[in-house]
């Protein structure tokens, strides 16, 4: 019996969410990985489903708006009065995307310098990043590297899917947005993330956003889950035509390495 709670109706992805800026996408494909839609139709996708968790950790300078954003999402509430995030806080929503239940761990991280020890202990193990600046703000925008170099001290860059955030942009002019932007959307393709510009206030593009991180997350799971099943298979193939009678002698001494 599931011990999480059902998928609510307004969190059924049953097609993969278009990018937001073409020279900043993690990929611009108009659907889903082809093997993907096949494994979700057959039912073919290992531990991604039931109790499938993901971890996503929410990075970035102090008062960026890491907990608006979060908030307007999970909740769809916008809090005027601004209070600091102590230490970590996270929020957990359930998806259904391709018809398969999937969860987001959303892990919302102090922005100040003296929690900064606290907030890195919960870097590990994160499926994705979300690097969050200020649109009105050019400086927490220049601080997004070193807040990805803290999280990746603690992941596998190879693992992790990297998304770069502009929060604010009803506080943005158009001629104070387009530069920016202009920049933000370099500092993407040199760090290999996918850039979006929401507004927490107005709650413009955010749905849309946590949509797109669920996917991509959701969509490298399951292609990691195949992978690893397609490599139990080889490794069944090979014992079957195997003539050798030492073909667990590797695997038995490193379950004894330890004793």
């Amino acid at each position: 019996m599931s011990v999480l709670p059902p998928v609510r109706k307004d969190r059924v992805i049953p097609q993969l969410p278009k990018f937001f800026n073409e020279g900043a996408a993690l990929h611009t494909e108009d659907e889903f990985d082809t093997k993907v839609k096949t494994a979700c139709q057959e039912q073919r996708t290992g531990t991604v489903g039931r109790f499938k968790i993901s971890k996503v950790i929410v990075v970035g300078d102090l008062a960026v708006g890491k907990t608006c954003l979060i908030n307007r999402f999970c909740k769809d509430a916008f809090d005027k009065n601004y209070k600091a995030t102590i230490g970590v806080d996270f929020e957990m929503e359930r998806f259904e995307v391709l018809g398969v239940p999937f969860s987001l761990q959303l892990w919302d991280t102090a922005g100040q310098e003296r929690f900064k020890c606290i907030a890195s202990t919960y870097y590990r193990g994160a499926q994705a990043v979300i690097i969050v600046f200020d649109l009105t703000d050019v400086a927490s925008l220049q601080h997004t590297r070193q807040w990805l170099e803290d999280a990746m001290k603690e992941n596998d860059p190879t693992n992790v899917l990297l998304f770069l955030v502009g929060t604010k942009k009803d506080l943005s002019s158009p001629a104070q947005y387009s530069l920016i932007e202009e920049d933000a959307v370099k500092m993407a393709a040199e760090i290999k993330a996918e850039y979006w510009a929401v507004s927490s206030l107005s709650g413009e593009n955010v749905r849309e956003f946590f949509f797109r991180v669920a996917s991509l997350t959701f969509e490298s799971n399951v292609l990691a889950e195949l992978e690893k099943s397609g490599s139990r298979r080889i490794g069944e193939v090979v014992k079957i035509n195997s003539n050798s009678p030492n073909l667990y002698a590797t695997n038995k001494k490193k379950q004894n390495c330890c004793h």
